[in-house]
């Protein structure tokens, strides 16, 4: 049933998507997280999709993005170094926002398709009771 097949595709990717809106908000979160339990600052993190054979998205894994620290000088930063310079998370917030933006537009497509699948259903079955 290709109505199934299509709820399935945007189940797939309001998982995604999921996924995506609550990396961006830790990003968003860790946006001063100048020093982890691992020393450094605050690595921005991004999901990796891939397309399911069948139709669809799936997750494949989250990446920590490998941009360059930007540096602040900040003299009197904890995490200064000796000429006062502080390394700050990798996280730029305009480019969140947008990701953000473009993450929720691409959910609420999916919802929509999702319901109106549904309700496509729901009515085909109604015309079989008839």
């Amino acid at each position: 049933m290709r109505l199934l097949q299509t709820l399935r595709t945007s189940m797939s990717a309001l998982t995604a998507e999921r996924l995506r809106l609550d990396l961006i908000a830790g990003n968003l979160a860790n946006l001063n997280t100048t020093r982890t339990p691992a020393g450094e600052p605050y690595r921005r993190l991004v999901p990796v999709f891939s397309p399911r054979p069948a139709g669809g998205v799936e997750v494949t894994g989250v990446v920590a993005d490998p941009a360059e620290f930007p540096v602040r000088h900040d003299p009197g930063h904890p995490d200064a170094d000796a000429d006062g310079f502080v390394r700050m998370p990798n996280v730029d917030l305009v480019a969140e926002m947008v990701d953000l933006m473009a993450a929720t537009r691409a959910y609420e497509a999916n919802a929509t398709v999702a319901q109106a699948t549904r309700t496509l259903a729901q009515r085909t079955l109604e015309i079989g009771r008839s």
